[in-house]
């Protein structure tokens, strides 16, 4: 998605004025508000580093906002949905990596260490890392490693795995299609198209709420299926009202 004329004269400004980031964190949120101040107060050491953290509200009713302010670079209002509230995000980002980041995935020692490397590389690329699910059931762990095989495999990545692209792959696909579901999978069959994915081996810890509330094995089904289902061309709309 190209940026606006209004908020590519803002970007311009505030570089301008010394503001330099090698890399952007967006942020979609929708009433995080109970887990967003730590979750924001676990990346200030990025921040401390030149990161700059973008948070973008789809609309929340809680106290997300508020919560954020002061521990963010940019606070941005959009429309609900996570594609468009990216791509809000990374029309206003100053980062030449862009990475999209969850509100219910949490980076380690070790996942920061490795994105703090990746923004030093001169040559563009894209990627995830492989991703930890954190939750009560005890299978979760194989859950985490069929997505991370997958992953590797197909060369998708996930919004779980915590994604990352150059800011000049990212423009030329134009961003995240807009559509209410599978938008990570989109993005990444885009990108397959320039270069395969780095799949990093350092882990994020992402929650397992989604399968702790609407049962394990029953979660498990419907991600395959929706997988399938899209695959076989099935319409992101149609699978988003199953997901809800």
């Amino acid at each position: 998605m190209a940026i606006p004329q209004n908020e590519r004269l803002e970007l311009m400004s505030r570089q301008q004025k010394g503001f330099s980031y090698k890399a952007s964190i967006i942020i979609p949120v929708l009433n995080e508000a109970e887990q967003l101040p730590d979750f924001l107060a676990d990346l200030q050491s990025l921040r401390d580093k030149g990161c700059e953290l973008i948070l973008v509200d789809g609309g929340s009713s809680d106290a997300s906002c508020t919560l954020a302010t002061g521990l963010v670079d940019q606070l941005l209002e959009s429309p609900a949905g996570r594609a468009i509230q990216l791509n809000r995000g990374a029309a206003a980002a100053c980062g030449e990596w862009l990475f999209f980041l969850h509100a219910d995935t949490r980076l380690t020692a070790a996942s920061e260490q490795a994105l703090l490397a990746l923004i030093e590389r001169d040559k563009a690329c894209w990627g995830r890392f492989d991703v930890c699910i954190q939750g009560k059931h005890p299978l979760l762990w194989l859950v985490a490693r069929m997505m991370n095989l997958r992953s590797c495999l197909t060369g998708m990545a996930t919004g779980d795995q915590l994604m990352f692209v150059h800011r000049c792959l990212f423009d030329a696909v134009q961003g995240f299609v807009e559509q209410p579901l599978m938008e990570d999978i989109e993005l990444s069959r885009c990108l397959k198209k320039i270069c395969r994915p780095l799949c990093l081996p350092q882990r994020v810890i992402t929650s397992g709420r989604r399968w702790d509330q609407r049962g394990f094995w029953s979660t498990v089904v419907l991600m395959w299926r929706l997988r399938w289902c899209y695959w076989r061309g099935v319409a992101a709309e149609q699978l988003a009202r199953e997901y809800r």
